[in-house]
């Protein structure tokens, strides 16, 4: 597997967030895919969570992972609850698309 570019801010957003990826040790956390990383901030992270991810990687990026990754499958459209699915539809929708 190749080793993922990550911009200093998005690696230093990553670290500060820490207690979001309390499952995998600090420096493997910086390594997780763009698709978990949008998954679990959204999933559950605050609204200036989210917020300080649109400015670090932009809404219009967030978005694009958030519909790639729940169109791929069934299964993986349920990785993100109920409420939430629905709130980031209506939103990037909305201000993204």
């Amino acid at each position: 597997m190749s080793e993922m570019v990550r911009t200093p801010q998005l690696k230093e957003y990553i670290d500060d967030r820490q207690y979001l990826f309390w499952y995998s040790p600090a420096p493997k956390s910086e390594s997780v895919s763009d698709e978990l990383l949008v998954e679990t901030v959204l999933n559950y992270g605050s609204m200036d969570d989210t917020r300080n991810l649109f400015n670090v990687m932009s809404i219009k990026k967030v978005a694009k992972i958030f519909f790639d990754s729940i169109g791929k499958s069934e299964r993986r459209k349920e990785n993100y609850h109920e409420l939430t699915l629905n709130y980031f539809t209506l939103l990037f929708n909305r201000y993204a698309t």
